[in-house]
């Protein structure tokens, strides 16, 4: 099942660094940013989980936890977390189940050929569980910025 904007996310279990199992029930009381990337140890994705580790307090601040999440494999993980000393957990979605629920699984051309890869998104997840915000095709720059005003926007909204 896809999740949908303003909808319970549906249950799911994910194992992240850490010997962490996440799930989003298990985050009832805190906000989460999922941001999903193409690959550990590559351009794009290590300044973008650079931007999320400095805005890291930040987010903390705002009652907010962060995953990032890939099909890289547990140990590259933990190798990209501690080269770039993330202080949040990375999810390894090698069966790509994640990556298939969220629909960010796309055909991309490179070096002329047709491949599949991730498609750099983000998914907020509010308090109660529900999807609240989508960022889908990514671009790098300036956006963990926009992820934490909306956090910031969805904070200061008083839900009933």
């Amino acid at each position: 099942m896809t999740p949908t904007v303003d909808k319970i996310l549906p249950e799911f279990e994910a194992l992240a660094t850490g010997d962490v199992k996440f799930t989003p029930q298990g985050h009832l009381g805190k906000n989460v940013v999922l941001f999903f990337y193409p690959k550990d140890h590559t351009p794009g994705c290590t300044t973008e989980a650079m931007g999320f580790r400095d805005a890291f307090e930040a987010f903390t601040a705002e009652n907010t936890v962060i995953y990032g999440v890939s099909r890289d494999n547990m140990t590259s993980h933990d190798k990209f977390k501690a080269n770039l000393s993330l202080p949040y957990e990375l999810i390894a979605d090698t069966e790509e189940k994640l990556c298939h629920m969220f629909g960010v699984v796309k055909n991309k051309i490179m070096y002329g050929k047709k491949v599949k890869g991730i498609e750099r998104s983000t998914f907020l997840i509010d308090a109660r569980g529900v999807l609240r915000h989508e960022w889908r095709g990514v671009k790098v720059a300036a956006h963990v910025d926009n992820v934490l005003q909306t956090v910031r926007e969805l904070n200061a909204v008083v839900v009933d």
